[in-house]
Formats: structure tokens, C-alpha cells, sequence
């Protein structure tokens, strides 16, 4: 659908221009006029007006002509254009032109591109270099809700730029040193009495959170608590051996547990890399930017930069004792990073509440003399709330993010259990979890990420509406069918499949939806927004519900519909798995 959109823009294209110049109008046609990436298309409202619509209204006063006078003499032309042959017909509908496709053509090549294992792939960004950091959590406590959207968010928008062609690095940045990290070390060197996670049978990332939920516990009894922690931090920063050798164990046991969930929701990265590497980099970028005169000192000898010319604040970039701050060695991780790896863009996935501290880091590096700074990118994301209101991770009211995966999935067992299905499934305890991911992850992707939402766990579990079991199930139905036409079963095994007999308005429905699917892929990855092909997956899943509710295919009584029909929901499943895959969902065989 992608190369027929675009061809149609040509023939659109083509035609205003060889009506301004046979009404003389040179003016019109060098310049005034658009080339094919800039004609309107739309959908039109109704699929009997037809399948694209051009309207005419944005050329009307340079053509010097009413829009359906001007969309009668485009359709005239365009008979005589040979592209246009083959592709559909244009017609004049009031101020629009409206075309309606081949259906044989469109039915064809969509069917065979279907059948490719490139299927969906677009090459918008071909040849690009893309760096996405995202889930960045700390090593004092294990990942919640929150985190789950920024991994999904990351892991989707990653999958789906390099389906759009282009080359992909992940990056998760650890925060593993600071205050918060001294202060789970300090609880446990109250209360931990050397044990370990083993010890406990707790995974290492709930064994650490654990205690750093215990440090209230130990500042009700130790009113000095935040000033030890403190001094741990300095101690730390300081080389100190044996406050080291905790905070490696400590880290080490939340890195295990932290990639335990990773593999279990399928997010992966292709490097790690660690605050405590980096938290002095950008100090000495900050000083040749004071010499520059990018910056300025204060008297007390610490370095600020002033960005109230462009709506910001002043910001300080080094302490007066001449340390990093965040600021600092974000501009210095920006740069080594590109150094290592020369980069397109980078994308961090951070939550909207460091907005401003993203808008002055890259207008920082852009006053430093970095071209590269103008494709940074902050995909902002929203905060998840609960029907009780927000998490806070000290009082321990965080949603853990295993015991929620483990919730869904008990119940999506138990729904599996009151359907009597445990033997169609096969593996009910998988199944079960493929499904509860499947929730979990759409749930929190077919929103934009910029809006704050409340997460809903039976909500989310529905096996109706707008989500991931809906989804899941539709592509089982889809697989379904294939098998017990595999198996013998139906009369598409005595039929021949013809593009030319899926003829009918239901069938050209379908077909043309799946059609959509590699432009959904590049919508997504233009706008950054996975929640674009979470909207096409839902839009299929209902379009194929229609559908095979109502045209029969295996039992279909002329076996050559059958076989046709037959294709038809092979490319559908198809585009169920390549679209699902794009947002985390599991594909299901059976359900």
C-alpha cells in the first residue's frame, strides 16, 4: 500500500501540473505547485466514495479554479496517464478526487510481499545509526510499573525503528552510585547479619529493595541515619575498600535479579553501561566551554550556564569544588558515546518529569559545537498510576514489577481453567504467561507515551475491546484455521487460490488493512509512537473478527473462494505475528 499511496501521489502530481500548463499558468507549475510528497492524501469517510481521496481545496486558489471543476478536469487527465493503468480508476466526487483501486493488483502483491519474511520491513531510515537508551534503573531495589512501561517503550520503539531500516543499539544506562544506593547498604549492614539472597530465596534485586525500605526503619532509630549515608557516599567516592566491596556485592545481586525480569519480558540490550563509569565525564567539555564562553563562573567558583535567553533557567554544570553534577556527565556520556559509535540520533526513554532537564542538556551540547546535538531526542513518557493513587518506592507501595507479571498471569490461568482449555493449550503455565505479557505490554503501549494513565490489571486481561488478549486470540483464530486446513479439513485443499475471486467489499476490507501494515511501521517510527501499530493491530483484530465471522472459508462450498479466502487470513496471521512482535506482544498458536 505504501508504493500505491506513493504512486498515486505521482499520478496526482503529474496531473495538476499538466493542467497549470495547459492553462498557461508557468507561475503554477515551477514551484507553486507541489511534487509528490507533498499532495494531500486521505482516507475517504466511506468506502463506497472509494479507497485514497485527494482534495482539492489546497490547490484551488493557485489553479484559479473551484475545487470540483478542478477535480473533474484531474480525472480527465489521469485517463491518459500510463501509470494509472492498472492501479485504479479517479473519478470527481464534489471537491475531491477519489480513487478506487485495482483490487486484483493490490490483492496480488499483497498477498506475495505477505508471504516474505521481510514483511513489514519499510526503508525510511535505511543507512541510519540509531541509539536508544532506555529502563536506566538503580541498583537499590528491583523494577516496579513504571519501569516496565519505559522497558516496553524502549523495546518496542527499537524493534520498530529497525524494521524501518535502521541499525539499532540499545543502551541501559544503571545508576549505580549515590545517596539512594548508600542507604539500602547502610540498612543492610543493620539488619542484613551477612545473609544473601540465597539465603532469604528471594531474587537479589527484591533481597536489596528490601533494604532500602528497611533505612526508614533505621533513621526511626538512628536519627544520624542520612548523615552516615552521606558519609558512606564520600567514602565511596574515595576509594574506601571495604565500603567497595559491599556496594560490588550488593550491585551484583541486583543485576541478577534485574536481568531475570529483563529475559523474562523480553527486553534485552546490546550494552550496559554504569553511572559509576561515567559520573566524571563532561567536567573537563564543561571547562573548554568556560574558555569558549559557553559558560560562566560564579564567584564562589562554580560553572553555570545561562538559558533564559531561549525560555530556560540558569543552570549550574560544576559544584564550586569543581565536581560533576547530572547535567555534567550527561554532556560527557553524549560525547563519548558518539565517539564510539557516530550515531543518528539518540533517544533517551525518561519520564516527562526531566523535560527541562533534557531541553538544556541538548541545547548545551549544541552551544559546545556539536552538529550531531540537533537529533537528540527525549521520548517523554507519562506517569502509571494505580486506582489508590502513585507509588513511592520508600514506603514500599510500589508494584513490584514480578509480582504483577505473576498476578496477570495467575489470573489469565485461571480463565484459561474456567474455559476447560488447559488441554487445547498444551502448556497452560506459558500460555498463561505469554498472555499476561501480551496484557501487560499493549496495555501500556496504546496509549501515547506522553499521557499519564492508570494501569487496570482485569482491564487489561480482557479478552474483549482494545488489548492484548483481544489481539492474541485473534491471531489463534487466524492460526487455527491454517491447521486444520493443514489437517485435511475444508474445501480449500481441492480449490486453486486467485487474487481475482477476493472480489467482494468484506474480503477487499481485510486485504486492504493488512495492506497497511509497512505504513503503519513507518507512521510509528516517523512519530516515535508504538501506540500507531497498536491501534493497527486492534483495527485487524476487528477487521478479521467481521470477517471470518461472516465469509466462510474452509466450509466455503466453491473450493477455489476457499483456497483464495485461505491466503487471505495466511496473510493476516502473518501480519498479526510481524505487527505483535513490533510491541512486545506473544504471538499465540492456540488459546
Amino acid at each position: 500500500m505504501v508504493e500505491t499511496k506513493a504512486a498515486w501521489k505521482r499520478i496526482v502530481a503529474r496531473a495538476l501540473a499538466a493542467h497549470a500548463a495547459g492553462k498557461g499558468m508557468a507561475e503554477a507549475g515551477s514551484g507553486s505547485l507541489p511534487g509528490p510528497d507533498g499532495v494531500v492524501l486521505e482516507r475517504p469517510p466511506k468506502s463506497e466514495l472509494g479507497d485514497l481521496g485527494f482534495p482539492m481545496f489546497p490547490y484551488a486558489k493557485i489553479m484559479r479554479a473551484a475545487p470540483a471543476q478542478l477535480a473533474s478536469a484531474l480525472a480527465a487527465l489521469i485517463k491518459g496517464d500510463p501509470e494509472a493503468e492498472g492501479l485504479g480508476t479517479a473519478s470527481a466526487e464534489g471537491p475531491y478526487l477519489n480513487v478506487r483501486l485495482s483490487r486484483a493488483s493490490l490483492t496480488a502483491t499483497t498477498l506475495a510481499a505477505a508471504a516474505s519474511p521481510s514483511w513489514g520491513s519499510v526503508s525510511g531510515l535505511a543507512g541510519k545509526k540509531v541509539m536508544v537508551e532506555f529502563s536506566s534503573p538503580n541498583t537499590n531495589k528491583p523494577l516496579h510499573l513504571g519501569h516496565l512501561r519505559n522497558n516496553v517503550l524502549g523495546e518496542s520503539l527499537s524493534r520498530i525503528l529497525s524494521k524501518a531500516g535502521a541499525e539499532v543499539r540499545k543502551i541501559n544506562h544503571i545508576n549505580d552510585r549515590g545517596v539512594h544506593i548508600c542507604k539500602s547498604m547502610l540498612a543492610y549492614q543493620a539488619y542484613g547479619e551477612g545473609r544473601s539472597p540465597a539465603d532469604e530465596g528471594l531474587k537479589g534485586d527484591h533481597f536489596v529493595g528490601k533494604y532500602y525500605v528497611l533505612f526508614n526503619k533505621l533513621k526511626e532509630e538512628d536519627p544520624s541515619a542520612e548523615e552516615k549515608a552521606q558519609g558512606m557516599l564520600l567514602k565511596w567516592e574515595q576509594g574506601d575498600p571495604e565500603v567497595r566491596e559491599l556496594w560490588q556485592k550488593m550491585k551484583g545481586w541486583v543485576l541478577e535479579g534485574i536481568k531475570v525480569t529483563y529475559a523474562r519480558t523480553g527486553i534485552a540490550f546490546d550494552l550496559y553501561d554504569f553511572e559509576s563509569d561515567t559520573y566524571e565525564l563532561g567536567a573537563d567539555a564543561v571547562r573548554e566551554g568556560l574558555v569558549k564562553g559557553v559558560f560562566y563562573k560564579e564567584e564562589d567558583g562554580s560553572v553555570w550556564g545561562n538559558f533564559e535567553d531561549i525560555g530556560l533557567d540558569r543552570k549550574v554544570f560544576l559544584r564550586k569544588d569543581g565536581t560533576s553534577l547530572y547535567i555534567t556527565q550527561d554532556i560527557g556520556t553524549a560525547i563519548e558515546r558518539h565517539k564510539a559509535w557516530p550515531y543518528d540520533r539518540l533517544i533517551y526513554v525518561v519520564g516527562n518529569e526531566q523535560q527541562y532537564h533534557f531541553k538544556v542538556l541538548f541545547e548545551t551540547l549544541k552551544r559546545l559545537g556539536y552538529d550531531w546535538a540537533k537529533d537528540l531526542h527525549h521520548l517523554a513518557y507519562g506517569m502509571v498510576n494505580l486506582p489508590s493513587g502513585r507509588m513511592k518506592t520508600r514506603e514500599g507501595t510500589v508494584v513490584d514489577a514480578d509480582d504483577l507479571v505473576d498476578e496477570v498471569a495467575a489470573l489469565a490461568a485461571k480463565e484459561i481453567e474456567d474455559k476447560g482449555r488447559e488441554d487445547a493449550v498444551g502448556d497452560s503455565g506459558a500460555v498463561s504467561e505469554r498472555i499476561a505479557l501480551g496484557a501487560l505490554h499493549y496495555y501500556l503501549l496504546q496509549t501515547s507515551p506522553i499521557k499519564d494513565m492508570l494501569y487496570d490489571t482485569a482491564q487489561s486481561l480482557s479478552f474483549t475491546g482494545d488489548t492484548g488478549p483481544y489481539i492474541q486470540y485473534m491471531g489463534a483464530r487466524a492460526s487455527s484455521i491454517l491447521r486444520k486446513h493443514a489437517a485435511g479439513e475444508g474445501n480449500a485443499v481441492k480449490g486453486k487460490a486467485s487474487p481475482d475471486l477476493l472480489a467482494s467489499d468484506a474480503d477487499w476490507s481485510v486485504l486492504k488493512r493488512v495492506a497497511e501494515l509497512p505504513e503503519a511501521v513507518q507512521a510509528a517510527a516517523d512519530s516515535m509512537e508504538p501506540s500507531v501499530l497498536a491501534a493497527y493491530l486492534h483495527d485487524l483484530a476487528a477487521d478479521f473478527s467481521s470477517w471470518y465471522r461472516d465469509n466462510p472459508v474452509l466450509n466455503n462450498p466453491d473450493p477455489d473462494l476457499a483456497a483464495s479466502r485461505l491466503e487471505l487470513v495466511r496473510a493476516v496471521k502473518r501480519s498479526f505475528e510481524v505487527a505483535s512482535a513490533l510491541v512486545c506482544v506473544p504471538f499465540l498458536e492456540t488459546m
